[in-house]
């Protein structure tokens, strides 16, 4: 069992991420800016939260053994969650990636191609940039864990692929469901395998 930090809990990736920390009996604050929205569940203490206070996220995280963020590119300044997780001594720090930075083939992201839909654009274009920001990070242990390409709801299966940097795709295209993308950020959290490094996973 780990105390984990969960910003962003009511979220639609944070509340199935929540569900499944909860199922495996980890002990969770999640923190929101309503709490009121997270859901009641074993394990689960809800808290309302700002993500760009630092000095009041700080003392929500402190003494956990690792943080998640599952908040939007668009509108985060991560440096601040970086602060406050420096703040409170927490040196794990696993965070809900985009897809669009991952590759389509070598050294060509999918953010860059030329059918990539005008309305993502911005959001993928500042995950893109927050997951160079970590990757100059050099005194925390983070991890950036990439859905496939279509993120949505869906059926909790258990079975899916992991990949590193390139773009899981199979006949269907490329997809992966909140439920089974929660499962993939538990298990990382269980057993490590991609300190200061981003990974994805798909069907």
């Amino acid at each position: 069992m780990a105390h984990i930090a969960l910003i962003g809990a009511s979220g639609n990736v944070g509340s199935r991420l929540l569900k499944e920390l909860s199922d495996r009996g980890h002990q969770v604050t999640a923190i929101a800016r309503n709490p009121g929205k997270i859901a009641a569940l074993p394990g689960v203490t809800a808290v309302a939260g700002d993500a760009q206070d630092a000095d009041a996220l700080a003392e929500l995280v402190e003494g956990h053994d690792a943080a998640i963020s599952a908040t939007r590119f668009t509108g985060t300044d991560f440096s601040v969650i970086v602060e406050a997780l420096r703040k409170a001594g927490v040196r794990r720090y696993l965070v809900v990636g985009g897809a669009a930075s991952l590759e389509v083939a070598p050294g060509k992201r999918l953010l860059d191609q030329p059918d990539f839909p005008a309305a993502y654009k911005q959001e993928a274009t500042n995950g893109a940039e927050v997951l160079e920001y970590l990757r100059g990070l050099d005194d925390l242990d983070w991890t950036f864990l990439s859905p496939s390409a279509l993120f949505v709801p869906g059926e909790r299966t258990g079975r899916f692929r992991l990949g590193k940097d390139a773009l899981l795709t199979t006949d269907n295209g490329s997809s992966i469901s909140f439920e089974d993308y929660a499962i993939a950020m538990v298990d990382e959290i269980e057993n490590p395998r991609h300190p200061r490094q981003r990974f994805t996973v798909g069907y």
